[in-house]
């Protein structure tokens, strides 16, 4: 058994053996069952100051109203600390405030949960934009998933009630108990094992070979990583990624790394079960997507592992191209498989690089949706929008009238199913399309013929799917681009990263569904 096949199952093993106990854990802290003293603590002060009654809970218009005004005065602040980051402090290098459509192209990314990057972070942006900015948004996106989840689970457990819990608590909840506490875990095993993490300036060093000089650029790196990780937020605090070594210095570190990055996604799958008081509901989603992904990443694998042919007779594993050599062929299709399958979107090798096959996987599984484990929390509800279409065509088929979890499906909740399954594949569509008419677009192109055609949809596929990975040979760096991929990232305020709430409808008694799209 090769060491790639056993790094495979370990890995699986490891998704599994730690998402069961960390639903569990998710799913007591989201209902209230579970509370730390001192988290408890500063929970309550965080309502005080927010002026939240923590006991009052809100209809589904409310909590998607607040959703989309948290999330609209995060755009604010993170596109002014993007402008202004020249003027701020935490700048030892004096980089300048960016152009006001990457400003916008970048803020419109993160808060989505997208993590598009159309710049490299150590050359365009502040310590304390990456800190202050990004790493907040890579805290908070992902708990804006994760609440508005558990405000799906209300809608499906409550049979005779029109509100879906409290957006501020459910925030409150998943940040103070999830992701900041995972994050440091995450941050302390990647800084244990070499990650950088200081306020440094850069430094400037004398190469041995050529005299020549070379910058290396520090930095707040590991607290980033850890959190755009675990949060499926993706982007890197460096332009290449975890392929950069003070990025992702060692084997452990890498493990660490890809098993974050669908861990929260996994583990919610059973909180999802034990919420709903049927655990092999949770079991059976978690098991469709873990199939998939088992697919995918025995496909790209083997692709990976056959040379390219233009390589045949050369001594080497498989198609190394693009990829690091420490890491090797296997590590990368098990990474780029994972960060596909989730909106995460960072890297440790070159996408642009791979396999016909494995590149077309990679745009296969973000043109699903990001339903396979996808982000935190939108991940599984966009998987639930297809069970709900499944459920209502098999039900048309024999007969009787759709119901799923005991709840009636009538017409205005499939006609907003249909708007959550089909709202990706036309802003990725329209957005490739309209693209091709610019007569300019051939000259962001490294490549030519049919492959620059798929940096391009794969451009459009990554910001329609909120993954934030590229075929990285396309300068999106322009203003077309920063605002046509910005724009269809911004899909997310109708269709909310394929996700609802769920609300009750006290419909002649009945309980049936009622959908609001937050943006998250």
């Amino acid at each position: 058994m090769s060491s790639g096949v056993i790094q495979d199952i370990v890995y699986v093993i490891a998704l599994i053996g730690i998402g069961i106990p960390l639903g569990l854990y998710i799913y007591k802290v989201m209902t209230g069952k579970l509370t730390w003293k001192p988290i408890a603590a500063l929970e309550r002060f965080t309502y005080k100051v927010m002026r939240i009654n923590p006991e009052e809970e809100q209809t589904a218009g409310r909590y998607a109203l607040s959703a989309i005004t948290f999330s609209i005065f995060g755009f604010a602040i993170l596109f002014a600390l993007n402008m202004l980051q020249g003027y701020l402090p935490f700048n030892p290098e004096g980089i300048p405030g960016t152009s006001a459509h990457l400003a916008y192209n970048t803020t419109a990314s993160f808060v989505s949960n997208t993590n598009w990057q159309a710049y490299s972070g150590e050359s365009a942006l502040s310590y304390l934009t990456q800190m202050a900015g990004l790493t907040v948004q890579n805290i908070v996106s992902p708990a804006v998933g994760c609440a508005v989840l558990f405000a799906l689970i209300r809608g499906f457990q409550r049979k005779e009630s029109r509100t879906i819990g409290n957006f501020w608590v459910d925030l409150v909840k998943a940040t103070y108990y999830v992701m900041i506490p995972l994050s440091i875990i995450v941050t302390l095993l990647l800084v244990s094992q070499g990650v950088i993490q200081n306020l440094s300036a850069y430094v400037h060093a004398t190469t041995l070979e050529s005299g020549a000089e070379q910058i290396i650029p520090m930095g707040p790196a590991a607290s980033q990583v850890a959190i755009k990780q675990l949060g499926t937020n993706g982007g890197g605090f460096f332009g290449v990624n975890s392929a950069m070594p003070l990025e992702n210095p060692t084997p452990f570190a890498n493990f660490v790394e890809c098993l974050s990055l669908l861990l929260i996604p996994a583990a919610l799958c059973f909180s999802f079960g034990r919420a709903v008081k049927d655990s092999k509901q949770g079991r059976a989603i978690f098991i469709v997507m873990l199939v998939i992904f088992l697919l995918a990443l025995i496909g790209m694998t083997m692709s990976e592992n056959v040379a390219a042919p233009q390589f045949d007779g050369v001594a080497q594993s498989g198609s190394m191209e693009g990829k690091e050599a420490r890491l090797g062929v296997d590590t990368s299709a098990l990474w780029a498989t994972a960060t596909t399958s989730a909106s995460n979107g960072s890297v440790n090798s070159m996408h642009d690089s791979y396999t016909p096959l494995a590149g077309g996987i990679q745009m296969f599984l973000m043109m699903l949706g990001e339903v396979v484990f996808g982000g935190v929390g939108c991940g599984l509800y966009g998987m639930l929008a297809f069970a709900i279409l499944t459920v209502f065509i098999a039900g048309l088929m024999v007969g009787r009238t759709p119901e799923y979890l005991g709840k009636k499906i009538q017409a205005y909740d499939m006609k907003m199913v249909c708007l959550v399954i089909l709202t990706p594949p036309l802003c990725l569509l329209f957005g490739t399309a309209l693209s091709t008419f610019v007569p300019t677009i051939t000259d962001d192109f490294t490549n030519t013929g049919a492959h620059a055609y798929s940096e391009l949809l794969y451009a459009y596929t990554s910001g329609a799917g909120n993954n934030g990975s590229a075929f990285a040979g396309f300068n999106a760096n322009t203003v077309y681009s920063n605002m046509g991929i910005g724009l269809s990232i911004c899909r997310s305020i109708v269709e909310a990263h394929g996700g609802v709430i769920v609300a009750m409808n006290n419909d002649r008694g009945g309980a049936t569904f009622k959908f609001a799209l937050p943006l998250e």
